[in-house]
């Protein structure tokens, strides 16, 4: 079933950790296997990664703690190698890493780099993008990683309910469009041309981190970016190339921006003010942000909307 959210904040900064952690709460009874979060911070000269050492469900195996020092130890070495300088290395939970570099170079040859170290994953690199995402529901997850000090001026986020594929951090949402920085996105449906796309994509030299449909979205999305098409024109593009019933939501650097297939048959509503705009599988989640009379409407079948910070 699994439910999508996204906030911007038009005016400056906001509390937009605790705000996608109240909306993803509220719908924990669509997706309460993992969550992710999509968190854009104040823009910075310096390179933000979030590492993934190993997956959760392996904690208290044998030698595993001793696996994931060893990595951790690696990762610091290459971090430290890799044609910058490395500026801050926390440890945010046994497995999880966030990283901040002041670097300049190649972004795919970075990300390569990190993760030749075995069991490593590169959730998110950017300039203001960070995603976190792991098992349990929001609250939970936002606890772990701290996200209610988290400040910035847009996100999204996705409450998933496993089904087809393991309940682990490799099949959470959002997904990262590697190997661009700072796009993302979350998505409720299904691309029946999934297959053809990603073929498509590799022979262009991307490679994919999972299975998941969505990271074919956040590719082909950023893809057309890199080659000069604005961020509402290549979602327009979207519904003529990608085949299937889904709504998605995506985020860049400076904008959030939604698209409904033709059938319009995954949910979303809507909530926009001059300062907001909050959007979501249901309104129960923009009422956990917005505390006042509101009304709300469902965009129709082939809208494509795009706001920028």
């Amino acid at each position: 079933m699994c439910g999508i959210a996204g906030i911007i904040h038009r005016g400056g900064e906001a509390d937009v950790g605790a705000e996608m952690t109240a909306m993803l709460q509220s719908m924990k009874h669509r997706g309460p296997d993992s969550t992710g979060f999509a968190l854009y911070g104040r823009p910075s000269n310096d390179i933000i990664m979030r590492i993934k050492l190993a997956d959760p469900n392996s904690v208290g195996t044998i030698g595993f703690s001793e696996r994931v020092e060893r990595h951790k130890m690696e990762l610091e070495s290459r971090l430290g190698k890799a044609g910058g300088t490395l500026e801050k290395l926390d440890g945010l939970t046994e497995y999880a890493y966030r990283a901040v570099l002041d670097y300049d170079g190649d972004v795919q040859a970075l990300v390569d780099y990190v993760e030749d170290i075995p069991g490593t994953e590169v959730l998110s690199i950017g300039h203001s993008l960070e995603i976190v995402k792991d098992l349990g529901d929001a609250q939970t997850v936002a606890e772990q990683y701290a996200l209610q000090s988290f400040r910035g001026t847009h996100a999204i986020g996705h409450v998933r309910m496993a089904t087809e594929s393991d309940v682990d951090i490799a099949g959470a949402h959002p997904y990262w469009a590697y190997p661009f920085a700072d796009v993302a996105v979350v998505h409720n449906g299904q691309l029946t041309n999934y297959h053809q796309w990603r073929r498509r994509l590799e022979r262009l030299g991307h490679r994919f981190q999972s299975e998941c449909d969505s990271e074919i979205i956040a590719v082909y999305l950023a893809e057309e970016l890199h080659n000069g098409v604005s961020l509402e024109t290549a979602m327009k593009q979207s519904l003529d190339d990608l085949d299937g019933v889904f709504t998605y939501v995506v985020v860049t650097e400076d904008a959030l921006g939604v698209a409904k297939d033709r059938m319009a048959a995954k949910p979303l509503v809507l909530y926009e003010s001059d300062e907001l705009v909050a959007l979501a599988s249901e309104e129960v989640a923009i009422r956990a942000v917005v505390d006042r009379e509101i009304d709300t409407h469902d965009p129709y079948e082939g809208e494509v909307f795009v706001w920028h910070r």
